[in-house]
């Protein structure tokens, strides 16, 4: 009896213990692969570095030279259209006149009447303007139609808006005796402007360009 439960006992004992098949698994064929990135070459000394994203900050650059050239020629079509029918003599040195002068550009988009010449560039030439030399374009505003007539202070101002669908503003100037009012008041600021907006007295802007010319012809340096 004592042999049997000795023997029962032992037989208990070394059975394997036999896990659930629910937590079972077999290694026998489990393959572990591991994907390693390709080996770059080694660096050379010599070997040119390409900087991520050069070709996109070179393109930037050429397309950013094209879109100014667009943008040039573009501007330059607007100051002078070709079929233009009135020539608007402004001071582009004057930021209470550009406000008028970039207005009226605007608005020309549309209509492609008037040209705009600034008698201030260094390419502004007398000849090409009646003869209207810089000092006396500076004494109050002038246009020039297109069959040669010079209009001047508010008449000219009248024919600038009519060209680009704005007549109405200065219709009422067309009669007496509010035209002659007009230009007395015109007049007043044409005297004043440059104290106005913090320039100097003409004679001195006057001087400086001379000298300016004088640099210009010595050393070929046309800006100051």
């Amino acid at each position: 009896m004592a042999l049997r439960i000795a023997a029962a006992s032992t037989s208990r004992i070394a059975k394997p213990y036999n896990p659930s098949p629910l937590f079972s698994a077999s290694f026998q064929n489990l393959n572990l692969k591991f994907n390693l990135p390709p080996r770059l070459p080694q660096a050379n000394a010599f070997s040119p570095i390409r900087k991520p994203g050069s070709q996109c900050y070179i393109r930037a650059i050429s397309d950013a030279a094209v879109e100014s050239t667009i943008s040039k020629k573009q501007e330059e079509e607007e100051q002078s259209p070709k079929d233009w029918k009135i020539k608007m003599l402004y001071d582009g040195d004057c930021p209470l006149c550009m406000r008028e002068v970039n207005m009226l550009r605007e608005r020309n988009k549309s209509y492609g009447t008037i040209k705009f010449v600034d008698i201030g560039s260094d390419d502004y030439s007398p000849q090409e303007n009646q003869g209207l030399d810089y000092q006396t374009a500076m004494g109050r505003i002038h246009a020039i139609l297109s069959d040669g007539t010079v209009v001047t202070d508010v008449e000219a101002f009248r024919r600038l808006y009519e060209e680009v669908g704005l007549g109405w503003v200065y219709a009422v100037t067309k009669y007496e005796p509010i035209a002659k009012i007009a230009d007395s008041v015109y007049g007043f600021w044409a005297k004043y402007r440059l104290q106005v907006t913090g320039r100097p007295p003409m004679e001195e802007i006057l001087e400086a360009r001379k000298k300016k010319g004088e640099l210009c012809k010595d050393n070929n340096a046309c800006r100051m």
